[in-house]
Formats: structure tokens, sequence, C-alpha cells
């Protein structure tokens, strides 16, 4: 019987034992055995300090990037043979693409977030502080890697997905990670994993594979390390509980299977739109992945007048759902992973027909195709139905975790709100409405209950991802129940994986810490035009102050004519009584251009290749005729661009400090400009 094996101090070992027979959950027969019996946690957690974490340290956000969109393209050479064992654990063609294809879609969205960072293997958060009238003494945040090791304990339901849509992050972030699959599905991790190894893209240490227990793991973290867990509130509760966790201080995500709901709004009328829109939500989240998401429907809320009617309708939507071997291609779905896991449904089940009554589906018997019912996980499609949901507790407390879910009536808005509350924090909630009024109300009655609530009409249905998908780019994760933690959510999720600290100096200094140019920081003035320069010539700091340039009544005159702009500032004969301003204005726009004008070196060609945009442009003081302004033009910032063709030209985006004075050295405008910028190599 084969064994799997654990990827740890950068080699391929199998532990102790005989292990823990891993199955077939279609076929029921014994594929391979999981053991870490012999496994020192601790030097797995060591090495990843001290020979994964330093790689990443030194590479920069964007070289990090560019490896997670390498790794991306180069597993998606293998699909065929994930897609081959992703079938063994009972997953169809669309639940494993979800799993695989999705995983990594994961790391292709967080290469692409390079670009919202430096060039640098940290950053800057948020806006800088001045702190002293001088502005000589400012303060900022910078977000630095910390010095450990993500560990990921993931849930057997998306064996790919989950291991992908975490270290996506924390790579990103320069931080290496251990993850740990739930034993039942960890053949299908070990597979991507070892193809990720064989790859090379990865720095050594940057990825460690344990397939089993997870031993003594926990008790080994520190102060510098995030752990990440997937499953049961219970089991979550436990690992959170180490004692190593609480007195280090170790950050802890949890996500939680929740009991997730989904309302039909009372607008909603069989005629509509909407009502195809519901019926066609529940019955994939019921069916897909055979039910076992944490993100799954679990609670369907729906006018008290139409609850007949749902019933009728959801039981031919579930008729049509055919069950078997997911190498058919008749089925579209599977079987749960595991006999344990039938089991497991089963009992809960039971529990909720304390107060619910079954009124689709069997839990004993289920029509297969292509497949034996009792040697593979098989098992039908439940409907409940609860009809006094505000007296029954196990309803909103006991979660079956396969394809079960239970309907429920309401009366009113504000009902299917607070039982939507009862759930005691979710992950994800819907609610199909084509009324407004009734979306504003539900999300923000019940958005305080829910990590993510998708609005579902006519409008987005056809492109919306779904009330189960989490996306890269918004957070996964949710109140109370749910865990209380978030993942992903784009550059919110790298943050979880830096230290964010307070700095406070002189502006010079700032700048020179985050090789970001801040204001009132010395300039480099003197030599050639910065436009002359090469990006790689460019050096922070470098300065321009222009001449100035005289503001006329005439030049205003002619900019409105021109560009049709005749707000009544603008205008010479205004009665300016009772307005901000004194007399005719420069138009904002008109001070910009003309700023432009005194800091572009013209006429000669040189290595600017064109202008890319304009930021935080600020109007800060009006200019009328007679003023003179001068611009302070300063290299504030700069990355690099990477080739997407060998023909395109070499290049990188330099930002602008864009500050125009008046005669009085007041900034009447701000603005932060960006070039592209032939590089000189």
């Amino acid at each position: 019987m084969a064994k799997l094996e654990n990827f740890i101090l950068g080699r391929w070992i199998t532990g102790d034992g005989e292990g823990q027979p891993l199955f077939n959950a279609v076929t029921g027969e014994q594929i391979a055995t999981a053991s870490t019996k012999g496994i020192d946690f601790k030097d797995i957690l060591r090495y990843a300090r001290t020979t994964g974490n330093p790689a990443l340290r030194k590479m920069s956000f964007h070289e990090r990037g560019l490896m997670l969109k390498n790794l991306a393209l180069y597993l998606r050479n293998h699909l065929d043979k994930f897609y081959q064992i992703s079938y063994q654990t009972g997953a169809t063609k669309a639940d494993s693409w979800v799993d695989i294809e999705g995983g990594i879609g994961n790391l292709f969205s967080y290469a692409s977030l390079r670009r919202k960072f430096p060039d640098e293997s940290y950053c800057l958060d948020g806006e800088h502080h001045v702190l002293g009238k001088a502005n000589t003494f400012m303060g900022h945040h910078l977000l630095v890697p910390k010095e450990g090791v993500a560990v990921h304990i993931n849930a057997f339901n998306f064996p790919v997905w989950g291991m992908l849509e975490k270290i996506a992050v924390n790579l990103l972030a320069g931080m290496p990670a251990v993850v740990k699959p739930a034993t039942v599905t960890s053949f299908l991790t070990e597979a991507v994993v070892r193809e990720i190894i064989a790859s090379g893209i990865l720095p050594d240490g940057a990825l460690q594979l344990v397939c089993g227990s997870a031993g003594d793991m926990l008790q080994h973290v520190t102060e510098q390390d995030v752990v990440t867990f997937t499953g049961s509130a219970s089991t979550g509760l436990m690992l959170k509980s180490t004692p190593s966790i609480l007195s280090q201080n170790v950050p802890f995500t949890m996500e939680a299977d929740s009991l997730n709901c989904i309302v039909l709004g009372n607008d909603v009328t069989p005629d509509m739109p909407e009502w195809d829109i519901f019926l066609k939500e529940v019955r994939k989240e019921i069916t897909t992945k055979c039910g076992q998401k944490c993100t799954a429907i679990r609670r369907i809320f729906v006018p008290a007048d139409k609850i007949e009617d749902v019933q009728i309708a959801l039981g031919k939507y579930l008729s049509q759902t055919t069950i078997g071997n997911p190498l058919n291609e008749k089925v579209r779905m599977g079987s749960l992973a595991g006999e344990s896991q039938r089991a497991e449904v089963r009992a809960q089940v039971q529990k909720l027909l304390a107060s619910s009554q079954l009124i689709y589906g069997s839990l004993d018997s289920v029509q297969v195709i292509d497949a034996d019912a009792q040697k593979g996980a098989f098992m039908s499609p439940l409907l409940l139905l609860n009809e006094h949901p505000f007296q029954s507790k196990e309803v909103h407390e006991i979660e079956a975790f396969g394809p079960v879910s239970t309907l429920m009536p309401y009366d009113h808005l504000e009902d299917a709100i607070q039982l939507a509350k009862m759930g005691k924090g979710s992950l994800v909630s819907s609610i199909v409405t084509a009324d407004k009024k009734i979306a504003k109300s539900y999300v923000l009655g019940a958005g305080m209950y829910h990590g993510r609530i998708l609005v579902l009409n006519g409008d987005c249905a056809k492109e919306s991802t779904g009330h189960g998908s989490p996306l890269p780019l918004l957070v996964h994760g949710g109140p109370g129940r749910a865990g209380g933690g978030e993942e992903m959510g784009g550059i919110r999720g790298v943050k979880h994986y830096m230290q964010r600290v307070a700095i406070q100096g002189s502006p010079d200094m700032i700048t020179a810490i985050s090789n970001i140019y801040q204001p009132g920081a010395k300039g480099n003035t003197g030599g050639i035009h910065p436009f002359k320069k090469y990006f790689d010539e460019l050096q922070i700091g470098d300065q321009l102050l222009t001449e100035k340039r005289l503001i006329t009544a005439e030049d205003i005159d002619q900019f409105a004519d021109l560009s049709g702009d005749h707000f009544y500032a603008h205008l010479r004969d205004t009665d300016f009584s009772g307005t901000m301003f004194e007399r005719q204005v420069a138009h904002g726009y008109l001070i910009m251009s003309l700023a432009a004008g005194l800091f572009v070196s013209s006429y000669d060609k040189n290595p600017v290749l064109l202008n890319y945009g304009i930021d935080e442009l600020r109007f800060t003081k009006p200019v009328y005729p007679g003023s003179e302004i001068q611009v302070r033009f300063t290299c504030k910032e700069k990355t690099r661009q990477e080739k997407k063709e060998p023909t395109d030209i070499d290049k990188g985006i330099v930002k602008w400090l864009v500050e125009i004075m008046d005669e009085t050295g007041e900034i009447t405008g701000v603005a932060t400009i960006l070039t592209m910028v032939e590089r000189k190599s």
C-alpha cells in the first residue's frame, strides 16, 4: 500500500508506523496511508524560519508576485493529473474545477497584486502624519515581513484551494508556510505539492507539507508565527487554546463552518427572473461538492405565503440532480469525502429532525449512476422544513456538513434579519431581491453577523460568482461562530503576515527608511533635468524648482473658452459677494496645466515615454490674477515593470510629487503624477 510522503527540511520522507488509511470516496477502496509519526515538528518550524524566511524576506513584492505567477503557469500544465486524483475524493469535474483551478486562480490574483506594492520587501501603510508645526517631525506606518512561519491547518473539502488560497497570501507577504491538510484527502494535496517542489520556483524552506497528524507542532510556535485553521468550531477552539498560542499571542485566524443562509425577498414572485435565480442558487449550494462547503447554504428563509411554492419548486430542481461516479459525464453530484463523513452527516440530520421534517430525499437510500451506493460515500440531497424557526434552536446551531439544507418561513423582512442573526455569525449570506430598499435594509440590518453578503437579482446573476464562492480580493471569514477571522481580502490579507510598526522621525529619515519621498524632506537639486534621466539613474528625492509663471485674467478667460468651463467663479463680471472667492479665480486645471508647462522638459526627446496619470490632485488655495506660481517637482517613488513581450521597451513607472506654490510660498495645489520612463540597461 502506497504511503504518502511529507515534504520537510528540504526532502520527501515517510512517517513511521502503518499510518492512517485513506480511501477512494467513490469505490471505498483503500488507496494510501498517511503518517507523521517520528517527525520532529520543532525542526520543521525552525527550518522554515531559518531557511525559507530569510530567502523570501530578501525578495521584493514584485519578485514574490512574479514567483506566484510562474508557479500558477507551471501548475496549469499538470491539470489532467490533478483532476484524475481529485475524482477519488468524490468530486465531480465541476467540483474539482473550483478546487484545483480556483486555487491556481488565487495564485494569479495575488501575483497581480504585486503592482499595488512598491518594488521593495516592505511597504508603507496609509498616509503620513505631520507631528510638528515646522514639519521637521512626522510619523508613518511601515509594514515589514515577520520572521516566523505561517502554519496552515486545512479542511478536507478543498485539498487544493484550501492550500493555495492561503500560501498565495503569505508568500507575497514574504513568509514561508507549513501546510497540514486534512488527512482524509491529503493525497491530492501531496500530488500538487510534488509538482510545486519539482518546479524549483520556490526558494528552499518556503513550503513544507505534513500529511497526517499535526502532532505537537502548535506547541512550538512563537510570537513571529501566524496560525490559520479551517474546520469545525470545536476543533478550532481547542487549537486556539494551545498554551503557546495564548502565552505568546500568536495570531490565530479561524475560518469555521457556519450556518450560512439565503433570503428570498418578499418582493419576488414566480413570474420574476429572481424566482428562478433563487431556486438555482439553492440547488447549486446544496449539491456542489456534495454540500461539503464551509460556505454552503444551510438555512433558507422564504416569505410564509410562498413557502409551499418554493418547497414544490425546489423538489423539482433537486430531482434533476444525477448522483454517482464523478467520472461519468452524466453525473452532477459525486460522493462525500468518505464513509466517516457520511456517518457524521446522518447523525447531525437526526438531531435536526427533532424540530424539522424531511420533505425531500432519503437518509438511507440513494439512486446512483455507475457506482455502488453502499461502497461509495453517496448520499441523497436532503431538504428539511422547519415551520417554527423562532422556537427551534437546533436549526440555528447544528450543521450537517453535506447536501442538507432547511427551509423556513418568515413574515416580515425584520423577521428574516432576526432569523439570519440567530446563526450567531456566518461566512456568507445571500438575499435575492429586485427591490433596492429591501436589499439595503437587509445588508445594514444583518451585516454585522456575516463576513460577506451577496445581493442577487436579474442584473448581476449572469456574472455573479455565486453565494458559495469566496474571492481572492474580498475577505473570506466571518464573526462569531464563523471564527472571527479573515483570509484573503487582497492587500488586507497580506497585512496579516506582516508587522505594522509606527515610525517617527524627520521627513529625511522617513524618506531614507521607506525609500519613498516624504513632503518636507530635503531634495537632490542641481544637475540635469529629472526628465532627462533614465529610470535607473533617477534617485528618490531628485528635485527641480521651476521658474515662476504669472497668472493673468487673460489666461483664465482663454482657458474658460478653450475648455468650455465657464463656472461663475472663473468669470470677471461675477458678483462675488456671498461666495468663497474675492474675485475672478483661476481654474484648478489651468493651474495644473501651467504647472506641467513649468516642470516638463520641452522639445527635446528624453527617456520619459508618456504621462501615465495623476493621483491625489488637490487644489488647496485660490489663485487670482496677478499671482505667480512656481513648482517644486520631486521624484517620489520608482517601480520597475516587467516586459510582457521580449520586444517591449524596458521601462518603469515613476511617481513625482508636484507641489504648486504661489508668490507667498504657500501651497496652492498638490498632486502625484506618474510617468513611464525608459530604463537604460
